[in-house]
């Protein structure tokens, strides 16, 4: 008859077992189908790391694979080891209650054993998952920046409906929050891998511990488990509900950071312009209000965040004690030992911790949604600037040629309509035309840098072609870096920058050339005028553009700059855009564009 009543105690321990992981399986596909389906996480997801982690088509082949099987048995061993360490603590407190100090020592060594196990797999499970964090950053990192970079997109997206702000703060900083957090969420210590694996596992423990519990007469069998799932259910609903204005918050205190850090770059980059116009008190006013923004957000985020933690801590505090006190009589009816209480508020924990995952969370996955949005707008940003439409650029051995090239603003005015022109070697061609005809549109649709605009353009392509604007562009880095641009500094020698700044009034600076500075702002818009025709002349195009390129010097430095360029460059095709009259001295034909996309071609007589 016990041997019938123990089977069938057992066989109702499976099915009960077998019924709370299928309930719990179940939860979490909810969940996780919940994020996918509504909130688009999943895909999203996959959008940004896919192309990483695929064995068959990422970049790592299958490490990414090994590195997350490798984690997961590390998930795997740490939760064993936390199932050992409750028997352990059961066997301590069982022997201090028993005054058995044979059996306390004994349990201390396995405790010991059980510590250092412990000790090693935190340290290998950090090291192997900073190393798939890393790759991970590393990845995204660089495709991100190839795909804006890539096709001109970081100059042509300024022109798509969709504008995302601050692209440069996205791949800095969101990159590497969604290569964190996308470790910590999930297969991290204490991600949703282990709260998956660590729950069932401490279910059979708590569903051995669990006595009968009455509720209105009715008696429970293995109570205790059905409570720790409904109490963490219910705590989870409220929860979710208290904490839902947070992905919203989180998203705008992103973008409302980004903007005030922005206004605080702008004022650092034009700070000479802005003490000229004494400009401080409207640069205050603007960056008060930024400010202010980022302020009232963080506000409403803390108020929020308030309430959700708040909630949190109360349920957890309540979790601490909750086992004991239904454990409390049936060790005062001496059916349990002090060990079993313990091991019981431990298998307790663990479950509530798994279960309450989600929960506990929410406020990192708030900020998680955020930066898969951001990410991704970005690469939908990518995609539109891409599509936008351009002109049909062809390479030319020599010279440039342009046929019914027709040139539009961006709400469809004609600028420059069927516009046919052909240069060969050696060539030169001065654009004129009031304000506003299109003299600069007109160069960035030879650029194909402008997308309002059809037709064909024949050039040169790559360094062969060469623009160089009213205010030439200084990257970062040496002197000589500046001037090799955009080729490597190492292809500049140091006796022909000397001579070519020699050349162009700058021989002040030829013992200078592996200084580190921000020179946009060492030197003055006519010196980096001059060191822009330096870099002309060291690059050797074959067709240069100039876009008022000498606007900022005199008549006399402006004479010698060109005549420098035709004695070093006899057979170079130059187009400059101009107002003064001193410059048809360099140019045998003018471009007058009249306006309502009129124009015409003339000789300049000498």
């Amino acid at each position: 008859m016990e041997s019938v009543d123990w089977g069938t105690e057992w066989f109702s321990s499976l099915i009960w077992i077998a019924a709370v992981w299928v309930a719990t399986v179940i939860g979490f596909a909810i969940v996780a189908g919940l994020i996918v389906r509504f909130l688009t996480w999943g895909r999203q997801f996959w959008r940004l790391a896919g192309p990483w982690m695929s064995p068959r088509t990422g970049p790592d082949g299958y490490r990414p694979v090994l590195f997350v099987l490798g984690l997961l048995a590390l998930v795997v061993f740490q939760v064993r080891l936390t199932i050992l360490y409750t028997y352990q603590t059961n066997d301590l407190y069982t022997a201090l209650q028993n005054l058995d100090a044979g059996a306390f020592w004994r349990s201390l060594l396995v405790f010991s054993v059980i510590a250092a196990l412990s000790v090693a797999e935190a340290l290998v499970t950090y090291y192997v998952g900073q190393r798939f964090l890393i790759r991970l950053w590393e990845n995204l990192t660089d495709r991100f920046l190839g795909d804006w970079l890539g096709d001109r997109v970081y100059q042509r997206s300024r022109f798509s409906e969709t504008q995302v702000d601050n692209p440069d703060q996205r791949i800095q900083e969101d990159i590497a929050s969604f290569a964190q957090t996308s470790y910590s969420l999930s297969i991290g210590p204490s991600g949703a891998v282990q709260a998956l694996v660590t729950l069932p596992s401490f279910t059979i423990i708590l569903w051995e511990l669990s006595g009968p519990f009455t509720v209105f007469g009715v008696e429970v069998p293995r109570a205790m488990t059905f409570i720790a799932f409904l109490y963490v259910i219910v705590a989870t609903v409220f929860a979710f509900r208290i904490g839902k204005p947070l992905i919203r918050l989180n998203f705008l205190n992103e973008g409302l950071g980004a903007y005030y850090r922005y206004a605080l770059v702008r004022v650092r980059d034009n700070a000479e312009n802005i003490a000229f116009y004494r400009g401080e008190p409207v640069e205050r006013r603007t960056l008060d209000g930024r400010f202010r923004d980022v302020i009232a957000n963080y506000r409403r985020i803390v108020v929020r965040t308030l309430k959700f933690n708040g909630f949190n801590l109360i349920v957890t505090q309540i979790s601490q004690v909750f086992p004991i006190i239904l454990q409390a009589p049936r060790f005062f009816a001496q059916q349990i030992s002090l060990g079993d209480i313990q091991q019981t508020a431990q298998a307790f924990g663990q479950v509530h911790d798994s279960l309450s995952f989600f929960r506990n969370a929410y406020d990192t996955f708030a900020g998680y949604r955020a930066v898969l949005d951001r990410l991704t707008g970005l690469l939908d940003a990518d995609e539109q600037a891409r599509e936008l439409p351009t002109i049909s650029a062809e390479d030319r051995a020599d010279g440039v040629a342009v046929r019914d090239l027709t040139v539009r603003t961006p709400d469809g005015t004609v600028l420059v309509e069927d516009l046919d022109l052909t240069l060969a070697g050696a060539d030169t061609l001065l654009i004129t035309g009031r304000s506003g005809y299109g003299k600069t549109t007109l160069l960035r649709s030879l650029a194909d840098l402008w997308p309002y605009a059809e037709g064909t353009v024949e050039r040169p392509e790559g360094p062969r072609s060469m623009f160089l604007s009213q205010q030439p562009y200084l990257p970062l880095g040496t002197l000589r870096t500046a001037l090799a641009y955009p080729r490597p500094p190492e292809e500049v020698p140091d006796d022909e920058a000397a001579r070519v700044l020699r050349a162009v009034a700058l021989g002040h600076l030829a013992t200078r050339l592996d200084d580190d500075e921000l020179w946009w702002r060492t030197l003055s818009p006519g010196e980096q005028q001059r060191l822009g025709f330096a870099r002309l002349v060291l690059s050797r195009p074959d067709v240069v553009f100039l876009d008022e390129a000498t606007a900022a010097l005199d008549e006399g430095l402006e004479h010698d700059l060109y005549t420098l360029v035709r004695e070093e460059l006899p057979d170079l095709v130059l187009v400059s855009v101009g107002h003064r009259s001193s410059l048809e001295a360099f140019h045998a034909r003018r471009l007058d564009l009249r306006g309502e996309g009129r124009w015409e071609l003339e000789a300049i007589t000498q």
